[in-house]
């Protein structure tokens, strides 16, 4: 089986256990042959699939009454995976959601590190710096760097922190969020995990 996260500019594939990425202009869904399931945020590449008859839209198999109408496919995966905690989608957005019993209790979207650090730049060339990780959290900040880190992550990673919950993470910037988290588990596999489950559920039914 194989299983694709396809986003607006690469795909992740997960076919006999070996994962891989690669853009999207090198993704060929028409060559590979068995059955594929898969999520997709792209329009134009949803349409394509839909004409292969051995590929599988895995929104067909989703309980949205778990769920609200317009909430991503990445999140749903995401959340598919984990019955009980928060969990934490680190990309170009940061999406957190909470998982309890296996039903959605809710989540939030807050700004990616790099569109934060892009919006400040916006704001006033003052501001065009990069976050700086080491910081400390818990201090009032000294300089821009730490004022703009502190500003943005210190009100995010409290409010995670709060919800007193085991914490998952994935996603690109996964590995920088865990930092501030000291029991948090970082799984770059989560959005297959949650495919995994939602087809073995299907096919049991």
């Amino acid at each position: 089986m194989i299983l694709c996260d396809i986003g607006n500019t690469t795909t992740d594939i997960l076919e006999n256990g070996v994962y891989r990425k690669i853009p999207l202009t090198e993704f060929k869904p028409e060559l590979l042959s068995g059955e594929a399931w898969y999520c997709c945020v792209n329009h134009n590449m949803s349409g394509m699939l839909e004409v292969l008859p051995n590929w599988h839209n895995i929104v067909s198999v989703i309980d949205w009454n778990k769920y609200y109408p317009t909430m991503g496919i990445d999140r749903v995966m995401v959340c598919e995976a984990i019955d009980d905690g928060v969990i934490m989608d680190a990309g170009s957005a940061i999406t957190v959601d909470v998982m309890r019993d296996g039903v959605h209790q809710g989540g939030f979207i807050s700004l990616g590190l790099r569109a934060a650090q892009e919006a400040y730049a916006r704001l006033s060339p003052a501001l065009t710096t990069s976050f700086n990780f080491e910081v400390d959290l818990t201090i009032m900040a000294k300089n821009t760097p730490d004022a703009l880190t502190v500003g943005f992550l210190a009100p995010l990673v409290h409010k995670i922190e709060s919800l007193g919950k085991p914490i998952y993470m994935t996603g690109g910037d996964a590995q920088i969020m865990a930092r501030y988290f000291s029991d948090a588990i970082v799984d770059e596999r989560l959005v297959f995990k949650g495919m995994q489950k939602l087809i073995n559920k299907g096919l049991q039914c």
